[in-house]
């Protein structure tokens, strides 16, 4: 096994299910006013918790589930108010959630830089 495959550990899982849940949330925003439209978001804590129990298999051939091979957990959100057109997207949680997501989202860059920087130290032999 390369050390570069697991230097960053679970930040670069992470990274990639926060830029998932991003996506999801900007989909809800942009469909704000489709009638019908059933806003989504992912269940982070879900998977990233499948994924950190598929990290400890014995053998890279053991099945894993949907959720840790990157399609996620998706759920439904629950409107705080019901829409006339059946649209459960309401435009300032999610612009809320997005803000929140995005902030999460640079905090896992940041967990990711000090990784890069302690692998540069150790190849430096600093």
């Amino acid at each position: 096994m390369n050390i570069l495959d697991t230097a960053f550990g679970i930040h670069e899982r992470a990274l990639d299910l926060r830029a998932q849940r991003m996506e999801l949330i900007a989909q809800n925003i942009a469909n704000v006013d489709t009638p019908h439209f059933k806003a989504r978001d992912l269940d982070f804590k879900a998977v990233l918790n499948e994924t950190q129990g598929s990290l400890s298999t014995t053998q890279s051939g053991h099945i894993k589930s949907a959720a840790a091979q990157g399609q996620g957990d998706l759920v439904y959100s629950i409107p705080f108010s019901t829409s006339l057109d059946g649209n459960t997207v309401e435009l300032s949680v999610e612009q809320a959630k997005y803000g929140k997501a995005a902030a999460q989202y640079q905090a896992t860059l940041r967990f990711i830089e000090g990784d890069i920087s302690a692998v540069r130290k150790a190849l430096r032999g600093d």
